[in-house]
């Protein structure tokens, strides 16, 4: 049985920083695909980003590129998603998820697992 947990949400203030953290557990973690995931009340699941198994290439959406970072360390089964320069439009409930397959990493409909995600509120 595949889990993921994520942990490092909380409450910072707008220009602040914080790291997401996904630990897996369950299967070999070096031969998936990782992706985050974010959702604000009243929104749609989007995408934030995702990283090959070997670490490169990387994705990125828009509006997070050149302030979020992702990242993985296969000897600990864990990703990583740094995020500087917080906005309060990056408040949302972040989701961590593995992609089996060289799908799209873009879509949310790509990703077989998911964990039980992470509050990240940012005030103004």
């Amino acid at each position: 049985q595949v889990q993921l947990v994520e942990s490092g949400g909380g409450l910072v203030q707008a220009g602040g920083s914080l790291r997401l953290s996904c630990v897996a557990s369950g299967r070999s973690f070096s031969n998936v695909r990782m992706g985050w995931f974010r959702q604000a009340p009243g929104s749609e699941r989007e995408f934030v980003a995702a990283i090959s198994r070997s670490g490169g290439p990387t994705y990125y959406a828009d509006s997070v590129k050149g302030r979020f970072t992702i990242s993985r360390d296969n000897a600990k089964n864990t990703q990583y998603l740094q995020m500087n320069s917080l906005k309060p439009e990056d408040t949302a409930v972040y989701y961590c998820a593995i992609r089996q397959w060289d799908a799209d990493p873009y879509r949310s409909e790509s990703y077989n697992y998911w964990g039980q995600g992470t509050q990240v509120t940012v005030s103004s």
